[in-house]
């Protein structure tokens, strides 16, 4: 029997099924009110076809009104758009679950991209000792980072998961149980959640799905790949964020981080716990049962009565358990032995600390604490820094730097970022001395302008006590400016004698970061990828100068706007001028969720990135490489795109449009994250304090996703008007990277629905700027369907574009009603006397709409 096409197991396993179980929903009565689910497939009719004739979010709302509520009030309008947004929120659940049930079905689990897949190439291009030794020196790391975009209350979290099994089985009685349980269970934070509830929300991911999936995929190339032996290179590394990153976040405190690193300690001890009682039963033998059983207890007593106490070392444990392993093959005929070399391989990923806490900071926090820290030792003790520090030369800064020690107490400070600053430095020590140095061994400096930003990082923790830290500094880049220089600022830290001592003694690798979010924010889409794609290949270039180990940690969100998309493709595409000792890249919001929410969808994604890495270093060697005639054509595209979006962005109605037209004011009342919404606690709007999320996410709630897309359509039209097509249509034809940086903006375009907001062409202040905008949509719509010979966008990917129009259906009413609210409110504000109270009242439904719109896109901020 053959396997059916892609698109037609999605529409035989999600689609018909998102519509026979949605039926069952909108059938349910809740609250005494039975109409609700009766009218919304009404009211999406009426969106529909009104979009289609050019009607405004308000006329559509009226005409609705008019004809199914029978002169309602505008109470009762307003109680309806409530009831709906309640019921939508829970559609989009519904076919999430509907989804990640059926994924294994939809995706092939053992095709392309697969362990398996991997294993196969490798015998047939008999490079199987190739393939051995590339796997004994390559990581991936998937970062769980603190901003969430989507944060259901844990027993929703709850529900979807027990609705995914439920669907799994086809089982209707608890999938109608469920859905009437999630129909009557609260989808709002009433509160913002602290840094530590965003920890214990993201850990669950850990524990329930990272856990089993990283261990089973090592498990599977130990077996198949090693012959049976083991690996001692830890393949798969978990990064966490929450709890750890203080940028911007003011209620990050050392007490959350030392919390939170408890926390991710604890969990893994309980995971491993969970296997010593399971296996406790099955190695029931001489010889090894009593080994067993102290080792139970031992993780008992540590998860359960510590108050931070451990009982057992991590060497203790290994030791211990390949001792039961020697006794089981040479005693007991290898009896379970699959299920102890299972857990073996999670304590040689995972250790005691689970998931390495990263601590990131602003580099312009740091300069106001080195400030505070050089006063402080200028009144206290003058031999550590000179007296005219500050009008040295950035030479002369190294030397000084170089050579500072000192015991900083941080209770001296009466500034509370510098005491905090200097807290969470000797953080990581207490840390590393209870998790293990993999606990926390990461600082990363956000915003890294200069080698000045990284030497002053290091002193602070010399300053601290710490000659030779065991820890990584990270400069982050992220400015178009800052990513152009980054091979330099390196250079100036290889030069350093005291900083090279310190990669020394770090195994002589640099892990530098790379930000899309505010590069794409700052630059464009095209200058944002094409700067980050150069600087990796000068940072490499610059790094094996110096006989030191580039590893690239890259800062991607979940849209293509912030490096997100057919992640895995990119890094297939990099060449041989880009070190590939490792994949490093953020994870967070949504994307956690859809990409790495379930065993399948974890494992299959996870696979993906190793097969990039693979098929990069091992099946594709010396290939991908772009010519220097290449690279000038990108060069071009890069620098148009760029021009294109700085005038844009500089436009006088750039930052007013967005205040006042889109729901960038109301990402602050969510309560979706511990952040604030921008860095400064200024009243007015100021572009550089904007966060990526906040502003990518309100173009995304326009519809506009401007930043996926904004300055393609003016680059590649250059090469159409001087008659230079042929060069991009070449390139685009081969080059990997070139093809995936487009087909991530076409989703971007796919997800975009000008007719939402077409109302705006007639308004007075802003219909010449939203003009600007549809027709660059436009013609990068046109561009990219040429260059890739469609018809229609993504219809190369036949099943992520019916996702994607099925989603969109499903939020139209949401939208439609959040347009018409933002209409009333300016409306309202226009009034001799405005009503504030239904002001409020209207603001309440444009906040409560974008948690669906956001959910449902699953990579839209």
């Amino acid at each position: 029997m053959y396997t059916l096409p892609k698109i037609e197991r999605f529409n035989q396993d999600v689609l018909s099924k998102y519509y026979i179980y949605n039926s069952v929903f909108i059938t349910l009565p809740f609250d005494s009110i039975d109409n609700t689910g009766v009218l919304l497939p009404l009211f999406t009719d009426v969106c529909d076809t009104g979009f289609k004739k050019q009607e405004t979010p308000k006329e559509i709302v009226d005409f609705f009104a008019k004809r199914y509520l029978h002169s309602a009030s505008e109470t009762e309008k307003i109680d309806l758009m409530f009831r709906f947004i309640q019921y939508i929120e829970r559609q989009i659940v519904l076919f999430d679950a509907i989804e990640d049930a059926a994924f294994p079905v939809v995706n092939n689990m053992e095709g392309r991209g697969s362990l398996r897949d991997i294993k196969e190439k490798s015998e047939a291009k008999d490079k199987e000792e190739e393939l051995i030794n590339f796997l004994e020196n390559f990581n991936v790391r998937t970062v769980l980072t603190a901003h969430p975009t989507q944060f259901y209350p844990g027993a929703v979290l709850g529900i979807i998961n027990d609705l995914t099994e439920a669907i799994r089985k086809n089982n209707l009685l608890d999938i109608k149980q469920l859905l009437a349980q999630l129909g009557k269970t609260p989808f709002i934070q009433n509160e913002k959640p602290n840094p530590f509830d965003e920890a214990v929300s993201l850990i669950w991911y850990l524990e329930n799905v990272f856990y089993k999936t990283s261990g089973d995929m090592v498990h599977y190339l130990q077996k198949n790949i090693f012959n049976g032996n083991s690996i001692k290179n830890p393949l798969i590394k978990l990064g966490f964020w929450p709890g750890g990153d203080r940028d911007g976040n003011p209620f990050v405190t050392t007490e959350i981080t030392l919390k939170v690193a408890e926390r991710l300690r604890t969990s893994i001890l309980k995971c491993y716990y969970v296997e010593m009682r399971n296996l406790k039963r099955k190695l029931t033998f001489p010889g090894v049962d009593v080994l067993v059983s102290e080792l139970e207890y031992k993780l008992y007593r540590s998860v359960f009565y510590s108050r931070g106490e451990i009982f057992i070392t991590l060497d203790e444990f290994k030791s211990q358990l390949k001792k039961i392993k020697q006794i089981i093959i040479d005693q007991h005929q290898s009896l379970y032995l699959d299920e102890l070399d299972s857990l073996l391989i999670k304590v040689n990923l995972f250790g005691f600390h689970f998931a390495s806490l990263d601590i990131r900071q602003n580099s312009k926090i740091h300069d106001a604490v080195f400030n505070d820290v050089v006063a402080f030792y200028l009144n206290s003790n003058p031999d550590v820094f000179p007296e005219n520090y500050f009008e040295l030369s950035e030479e002369e800064k190294f030397a000084v730097l170089s050579n500072v020690n000192g015991d900083l107490n941080p209770n001296v400070f009466n500034d509370e970022m510098t005491k905090s600053t200097i807290e969470s430095i000797q953080a990581i020590k207490t840390i590393q001395e209870k998790n293990g140095e993999f606990g926390a061994n990461r600082y990363i400096i956000s915003n890294n302008e200069s080698a000045l930003n990284v030497m002053e990082t290091f002193a602070l923790f010399r300053l601290s006590n710490w000659e030779n830290p065991s820890v990584d500094i990270i400069p982050l880049f992220e400015s178009v400016d800052d990513l152009q220089n980054a091979h330099a600022i390196m250079e100036k830290l290889y030069m350093n004698p005291a900083y090279a001592k310190h990669l020394t003694n770090r195994n002589n690798k640099q892990t530098i970061m790379l930000g899309f979010s505010d590069g794409t924010k700052d630059g464009g889409y095209l200058m944002a990828n094409w700067s980050i794609y150069k600087a990796k290949e000068e940072l490499t270039a610059i790094s094996r100068k110096y006989g030191i180990k580039a590893i690239f940690f890259d800062g991607r969100g979940g849209p293509p706007a912030r490096g997100g998309g057919k992640t895995h493709k990119f890094y297939a595409s990099l060449g041989p001028n880009i070190e590939n000792n490792e994949i490093q890249v953020t994870v967070q919001g949504q994307t956690i969720s859809s990409n790495f929410g379930t065993l399948d969808s974890c494992r299959y994604n996870l696979e993906n990135l190793l097969s990039a890495g693979v098929t990069n270093q091992v099946f594709s060697k010396g290939q991908n490489e772009l010519s220097t005639n290449e690279k000038d054509i990108l060069d071009q595209l890069a620098e148009l795109g760029y021009e294109k979006y700085l005038s844009f962005k500089n436009h006088p109605k750039f930052i007013s449009y967005l205040e006042q037209m889109s729901t960038l004011k109301y990402y602050a009342k969510t309560n979706i994250g511990s952040r604030p919404s921008k860095r400064s606690k200024s009243e007015s709007l100021d572009f550089a304090d904007l966060r990526a999320i906040p502003f990518v996410g309100s173009w995304s709630q326009l519809k506009q996703n401007v930043p996926g897309f904004f300055g393609v359509g003016s680059a590649l039209k250059h090469f159409e008007d001087t008659d230079q097509w042929n060069k991009v249509q070449d390139l685009y034809d081969n080059s990997l990277f070139f093809k995936t940086l487009l087909e991530n903006s076409m989703m971007s375009l796919a997800k975009s629905f000008f007719p939402l907001t077409a109302y705006m062409k007639k308004d007075p202040d802003f219909g010449a700027f939203w003009q600007i905008i549809y027709d660059e949509f436009l013609e990068t719509k046109r561009l990219l369907l040429k260059i890739a010979g469609h018809e229609e966008l993504m219809e190369n990917y036949p099943d992520g574009k019916a996702s994607i129009q099925i989603r969109e259906r499903i939020v139209l009413p949401l939208l439609t009603i959040q347009q018409y609210a933002l209409l009333r409110i300016n409306e309202i504000n226009k009034e001799k006397n405005p009503d504030l109270s239904l002001i409020k009242v209207y603001e309440k439904i444009v906040t409560r709409s974008l948690f669906g719109n956001t959910n449902a896109s699953r990579n839209s901020a």
